[in-house]
């Protein structure tokens, strides 16, 4: 197992935002809200176009997690996050964290990790913390 250390980087992620893949999240997600999938209608809104998902991108965060920590992400991981501004079709999200603290709890550790998604202007979309037992 590898040990997790204070100020340690979490594996950098790159996604590009992409309508197609917007609306396959609709599908699945069965949220077929049309400032996600309908461009006409989402132009006439304050948002000006079509944004993806809160979710879909929050799901780049736990791919992240799920590199650094595996099962034991997937088995109890935790996250408390904010969601600051909308991703857009064509965005470039690029998804990092870094350890915060690390504490022994009854023989394992608690690892609290400070995430974040933003674009490629450097616009935060989501900021918050995640937590997992290693």
């Amino acid at each position: 197992m590898p040990e997790f250390e204070e100020g340690m980087s979490l594996p950098e992620l790159i996604k590009v935002v992409r309508q197609e893949k917007i609306d396959l999240y609709a599908e699945a997600s069965k949220d077929f809200n049309p400032i996600h999938i309908d461009e006409d209608f989402a132009k006439k809104t304050p948002l000006g176009g079509t944004i993806a998902h809160g979710m879909l991108i929050l799901a780049y965060i736990s791919q992240m997690m799920t590199a650094a920590f595996g099962r034991d992400w997937l088995s109890g991981g935790k996250l408390d996050v904010r969601f600051k501004s909308p991703a857009r079709p064509g965005d470039t999200i690029t998804v990092s964290g870094e350890i915060q603290r690390v504490e022994k709890i009854e023989g394992r550790s608690l690892v609290r990790c400070a995430v974040d998604c933003h674009n490629q202007h450097g616009e935060p979309v989501i900021t918050g913390e995640a937590m997992v037992k290693v």
